[in-house]
């Protein structure tokens, strides 16, 4: 990935807090080709017409409000056609015309807007968050120290006498306060005046208004009675809050900082998906040389080295080497894979054993990586209707928190006039909606990013609230339940050949599989015992027929029915013959052996079907297969109902039969013929394999292909909602408590604040549990095909 975009004084971004205009330098850098490669995804539409999705690192965003008021700047420029800003992630997805803006344009409209903004290509997202990192410590630093002196001063006026202490003195220790509450107020809340102004400009209401709303009255009206003196009289009262106005503005400070860090860690998981490239490889010239080059420039054939604890670059074919690879990435396995020589790796994966030389053979869009960075893009950026509805909330609330402030003001002004300033503040601070619009967030990342560690990728994230209220759980067979490969499942003695043991037999027919590439001869092929050994002489193979070859002087045959001369038999499984020809010559053939094969079931799928069924789903199996293994399978994991000889439309009807019911369906698909049924089903999810359309229409995509991480999504979906739902709760239970105990004076503003950043770290802190996952356990991956069954015993002729 490119190094970050800088000139010789300042970088793109030099802060957050204030947004200077790009110079020509910097917008050329923005705009170039290499970094656009970094973060940028072109598409071609169907009117010809070429768009760029790019990739945006965002800074200074503290609440769904801030989202809001980017969306809105990016929108505003000509040329974008769609804006996604995912608060919680600080990333923003913008899809726009090359033909009428460019990327530096969308960054100038967020830095106009007052926010952070340049191309996610990796290195400056780790520059932006030490840089806000830094500043936010700086900031709470100073705010703490001079809470700290403030409170010192303070104190003697809470512990005094009265005629304890002189009036010149207490107006000294005002005036001390006062000195110390200004770097507080112009440097340490800076944030919230920025957001507040920030949302004013864009005539919104966001989090940090009644915040600096708070600030603002509360310091003038202390420092009106400072300047004043002790027996002044004033609109604002006599009394000084600055021991509440720098408590509050530092516990602020110190959960925001805490919630940073915490959504940091929420992200880092999908994140991490989206860094795997390397910033440079080593390409391998003809003459011999090396040259190193940006991951960018790489072109298909190219020659690459890539050395041990390196991310291949792009998908390619190992040339010399083997290794161990780390595929975690693509299948949630953690073990090492070994590859060599015509092994295939993709983009994105680790070499961990030793050095290794490949060929490129997909690059940019096209590797399996790249498809999955616009997976965690999807993630990172879209909000679930779930948290729309929250952050709708959020507005109306604020301008309800601003009336209860001004209403009991008034109110306390009748009452006791010296102290309608402290609980007007009181309020406005304790009331704000924070953890009402950040706990959610964090709670869906948090679960997206467990998930994607596991090899699950979440392409809409509202399925996880949907699934909570799925019942009933529909397979496809084959590519699902199973494996893409056959296994040989029985062999059938039709006759014993004179002079020959069975074992002798079998070895025959394992010599002739293993002279075929035909898929029912490879599986036989992987069967084999490792005994007897059979020489094969006149080897020929017949097109679509079988191979034929001499044993001993003695001819036979492995292949089809009419090739080996058996009579025509109505299987539901697929069948290989082995013949030997009676005459001697090869005229006559008689059948000696029938091998039937079945669907390789995937190694974790009894188990896991058990689990979806103590978890409450009903199981459904639509197949376009024969009846007698659509049986068997669902006799074999226990499925609730199964149908066999499903086309499309019947699938289509059978789900849609029950969303009739008022159900919710969840399907799972790999073909091609099953995007129909995925794009109808209230939760749609494809195996890694799938076809690319599959895919497509599907909502979650288990790349492991392991039907267990189904009860890993299942559970994760209920702890996700449960958790949302208990964040959620509590921050209207924590606003209903505190509001009454604001409004009634038994709240003061220092503890209005403390109430509110324990409030919002609390509802993140429960929302990352999400990233501790409990464990499900693991079965062996090592593919273990069906068991002969009964149907599958009645063999003609046997």
């Amino acid at each position: 990935m490119p190094a970050p975009v800088t000139t010789a004084d300042q970088p793109v971004l030099a802060g957050t807090d204030a947004a200077p205009a790009l110079s020509e330098t910097q917008a050329a850098a923005v705009d170039a080709p290499v970094t656009l490669a970094a973060c940028t995804q072109w598409q071609d539409g169907a009117d010809g017409a070429r768009t760029g999705r790019t990739r945006l690192l965002l800074g200074g965003i503290h609440c769904a409000a801030c989202a809001g008021v980017i969306e809105g700047a990016l929108q505003r420029v000509d040329g974008v056609r769609l804006a996604e800003v995912n608060g919680a992630a600080q990333r923003a997805v913008v899809e726009w015309d090359p033909a009428r803006t460019k990327v530096s344009t969308l960054i100038e409209a967020v830095r106009a807007a007052g926010y952070g903004a340049f191309p996610d290509t990796g290195a400056e997202a780790v520059a932006l968050a030490q840089r806000e990192s830094r500043q936010a410590i700086w900031r709470l630093f100073v705010a703490a120290f001079c809470m700290m002196q403030v409170m010192m001063y303070a104190t003697p006026a809470y512990v005094a006498e009265p005629g304890d202490i002189s009036a010149d003195m207490v107006q000294l220790l005002r005036w001390a306060s006062w000195v110390l509450s200004v770097p507080v107020v112009l440097f340490a809340a800076g944030p919230f005046f920025q957001g507040a102004w920030r949302a004013f400009r864009e005539r919104r209401i966001g989090m940090d208004v009644p915040v600096a709303l708070g600030i603002v009255v509360t310091f003038v009206a202390s420092s009106a009675a400072t300047f004043g003196g002790v027996q002044a009289t004033s609109v604002f009262g006599r009394e000084v809050y600055f021991d509440s106005l720098t408590m509050f503005v530092s516990f602020l400070l110190g959960a925001r900082l805490l919630e940073s860090r915490a959504r940091a860690r929420a992200a880092q998981s999908l994140d991490a998906v989206m860094r795997r490239l390397p910033d440079a490889v080593e390409r391998l010239l003809p003459d011999g040389r090396i040259e190193r080059v940006a991951a960018a420039e790489l072109a298909l054939g190219d020659i690459v080295r890539v050395h041990a604890g390196q991310a291949f670059a792009a998908d390619g074919e190992v040339l010399e080497g083997r290794t161990q690879v780390d595929e975690a990435m693509l299948t949630g396995e953690s073990r090492p894979v070994e590859r060599g020589p015509g092994d295939a790796v993709s983009a994105g994966c680790l070499n961990l054993g030793a050095p290794v030389t490949l060929r490129v053979t997909q690059l940019g869009a096209q590797t399996r990586f790249q498809r999955i960075v616009a997976l965690v893009e999807r993630a990172l950026t879209e909000r679930p209707a779930f948290l729309v509805s929250a952050d709708r909330i959020a507005g109306p609330f604020l301008w309800t928190v601003l009336a209860l402030a001004l209403g009991a003001y008034l109110v306390w002004l009748q009452i006791d006039a010296s102290r309608a300033i402290e609980v007007a503040v009181a309020v406005l601070i304790v009331t704000c909606p924070c953890a009402l619009s950040l706990g959610a967030p964090v709670a869906w990342l948090a679960a997206a990013g467990q998930l994607a560690r596991q090899g699950v990728l979440l392409q809409r994230l509202d399925a996880l609230e949907v699934l909570t209220r799925v019942r009933h759980l529909v397979f496809d067979k084959t590519g699902t339940l199973t494996e893409d490969r056959l296994a040989l499942s029985q062999a059938h003695e039709l006759s014993q050949p004179e002079g020959l043991t069975p074992a002798r037999v079998r070895a025959i027919a394992d010599a002739l599989a293993a002279r075929s590439s035909h898929p029912l001869s490879r599986a036989l092929a992987a069967a084999a015992s490792q005994g007897d050994v059979a020489v094969l002489d006149e080897l020929t193979e017949q097109a679509g027929a079988g191979l034929q070859a001499r044993v001993d002087g003695r001819p036979w045959r492995l292949g089809s029915a009419a090739w080996c001369g058996a009579h025509a038999v109505d299987l539901d499984t697929p069948a290989v013959w082995l013949a030997l020809a009676e005459d001697g010559a090869g005229s006559i053939w008689r059948p000696v052996l029938r091998f039937d094969f079945d669907e390789t079931l995937r190694a974790d799928a009894e188990t896991a079907v058990a689990q979806l069924h103590h978890a409450g789903l009903r199981t459904h199996l639509l197949s376009g297969d024969q009846p007698g293994p659509v049986a068997g399978m669902a006799a074999r994991l226990g499925l609730g109902a199964h149908r066999a000889r499903c086309t499309p439309q019947d699938k289509l009807d059978a789900v849609a039969a029950l969303q009739a019911q008022g159900e919710a369906v969840a399907m799972v698909g790999d073909g091609i013929n099953d995007a129909p049924v995925l794009a109808r089903a209230d939760v749609s999810i494809a195996m890694g394999s799938a076809a690319a359309l599959a895919q497509a229409r599907a909502d979650v995509i288990v790349l492991s292909d392991r039907i267990g991480d189904l009860v890993l999504l299942h559970d994760t979906a209920r702890r996700t909602v449960r958790i949302v739902r208990q964040n959620l709760g509590w921050a209207l239970a924590y606003n209903v408590i505190s509001v009454p105990l604001a409004l009634v004076g038994w709240l003061p503003p220092w503890l209005a604040g403390l109430g509110m950043a324990l409030s919002s770290l609390l509802v993140v802190l429960n929302g990352l549990r999400l990233a501790r996952t409990r464990p499900l356990p693991r079965r062996s991956a090592t593919p273990v095909s069906i068991e002969p069954r009964a149907w599958m015993r009645a063999t003609p002729g046997a």
